[in-house]
């Protein structure tokens, strides 16, 4: 089993277009920093996990250490420099 240092959690729905944007950033950067990965819900066939988790918008990032705990949350359309600090802070 390959060990991850960041986990990428996009939360999103079809008709987002912000969220493709988001989704492009995050494949960008889970394809360049070693031992991350990315896992996309679409909150119309995840609702309970995104009430779950508290997601309100679309899209949302919540970036994850290797323990699986939270470090950063965001809503909208991230800047590369930012997904690359919140994987900076997961890496701590």
């Amino acid at each position: 089993m390959t060990r991850v240092s960041v986990h990428f959690e996009l939360f999103s729905s079809s008709f987002c277009g912000a969220c493709a944007q988001t989704r492009m950033l995050l494949e960008t950067a889970a394809g360049v920093i070693p031992e991350s990965r990315l896992t996309e819900h679409d909150v119309a066939f995840e609702p309970d996990l995104a009430e779950e988790l508290d997601i309100a918008a679309t899209p949302t990032v919540i970036v994850r250490n290797g323990e699986g705990r939270e470090v950063v949350r965001a809503s909208g359309v991230p800047t590369m420099d930012q997904i690359l600090r919140a994987a900076a802070l997961a890496m701590d």
